[in-house]
């Protein structure tokens, strides 16, 4: 896990505790663990103290959001740490519109992997 930098943080509109999404996905929160050492989450170290955070943006009701393993395995597969891999999923996209956050939010998941794909070429 990383712990992010304060431009990094400001991108991203809300945090959730592993505690929390462990409640809202109505598991342990050894399995939202799991998930992150999966790579099917991302989480850093923000706060005072240091806990681990995800984007509340990843967690639609009782899910993870629909596409973003995938997303999330593109750019780490195109070399991306987790703290770019937030920053470009909550940086704004005017040919989206919106972030890849929320457009996977809307289930607009095909139209971010393939940007996720162009980065690599």
């Amino acid at each position: 896990m990383t712990e992010i930098d304060a431009k990094i943080d400001a991108l991203v509109p809300g945090w959730l505790t592993l505690p929390d999404i462990a409640d809202m996905l109505g598991v342990e929160v050894t399995r939202v663990r799991q998930l992150v050492k999966e790579g099917q989450l991302i989480a850093v170290r923000r706060g005072e103290n240091r806990a681990l955070h995800v984007p509340a943006a990843f967690i639609d009701g009782d899910k993870v959001v629909k596409g973003l393993s995938g997303t999330l395995t593109l750019l780490r597969d195109d070399g991306f740490t987790v703290e770019e891999m937030i920053e470009w999923l909550f940086t704004p996209d005017p040919t989206l519109p919106g972030t890849p956050a929320q457009a996977l939010s809307e289930n607009r998941g095909t139209e971010v992997k393939r940007r996720a794909q162009a980065l690599a070429v």
